[in-house]
């Protein structure tokens, strides 16, 4: 049976711990409440399964062909009938001292469809409580993903990297009508920056944005900001979430992204001899 293209999508916001069973029966609870809204495109936050100590993460971390989480996924995918975003969640690599932070997305049936590894790296000093080195922990990737998904094209980010442009717009050059963040934003840089960024992403590549976000404490000292959003191409907040566990969801317009790059052509005025893709 062909797949349906996907007419609604959801961005499940959670608050995450160090206990993988708990999170991942928070996250079924989540899934099936974004399928009862009709979403058959349906994404998780980052670290979904797991947010504890960095250090932690490493005795977490699971070889692709023999993960329990993404048995989970998989599950999950044919139970709803619909495409499941995986957030993020720890791979081990060939670094004994670092994993990937991994975002596999599943289809109907559930099959992998595409694997991104995170490729900027949360290492930075806001202040005193809001200090961190995920490259102390983890291995950053080096691929742009963009994959099919029933005739949308869907690309894939995580977190950190909604501050670096040049990633998207190698995702709208790959065709992407839709990209996910799946996010565990600090609190001050959210209050900050999270809704502006997500909406200049949109607003640029003329594309959708869907952002799962971590919230609330998960462990003494760590916080995220939460406000799951979904931002549509002309940069509208379609949909936002209370400052709880929560699901969001929207309509995916196809049109309505027609209508907005054909009067609003940005994309076909770039300058590719000066700035090539």
């Amino acid at each position: 049976m062909d797949d349906v293209m996907p007419t609604s999508v959801a961005a499940i916001q959670m608050c995450s711990g160090p206990d993988r069973e708990a999170n991942l029966s928070v996250a079924e609870t989540l899934i099936a409440e974004a399928a009862g809204l009709g979403a058959n495109l349906i994404s998780l936050p980052e670290n979904f399964s797991f947010l504890g100590r960095p250090e932690e993460k490493l005795a977490e971390a699971e070889d692709p062909e023999r993960s329990h989480v993404l048995d989970f996924l998989r599950d999950q995918a044919q139970r709803r009938r619909a495409y499941v975003i995986g957030g993020s969640i720890p791979i081990r690599t060939e670094d004994p001292k670092r994993v990937s932070n991994s975002c596999f997305a599943l289809d109907p049936h559930g099959e992998i469809v595409a694997r991104y590894d995170k490729m900027h790296l949360f290492d930075v000093s806001i202040d005193e409580e809001n200090t961190f080195r995920e490259s102390d922990h983890v291995r950053p990737g080096n691929e742009t993903v963009v994959f099919e998904a029933a005739g949308i094209k869907v690309g894939l980010s995580i977190c950190f990297d909604i501050r670096f442009p040049e990633l998207y717009r190698r995702l709208s050059f790959a065709g992407a009508h839709l990209v996910f963040v799946p996010s565990a934003f600090t609190v001050p840089t959210g209050r900050a920056h999270w809704d502006v960024l997500l909406r200049a992403r949109a607003i640029e590549n003329l594309c959708y944005v869907a952002a799962p976000a971590q919230i609330g404490e998960h462990i003494p000292g760590r916080k995220s900001y939460g406000k799951s959003m979904i931002v549509d191409p002309w940069g509208t907040v379609v949909a936002v979430a209370p400052d709880r566990p929560s699901v969001i969801s929207a309509e995916l317009d196809a049109d309505l992204l027609t209508r907005i790059r054909n009067r609003l052509p940005a994309l076909d005025r770039r300058r590719n001899d000066v700035f090539p893709p």
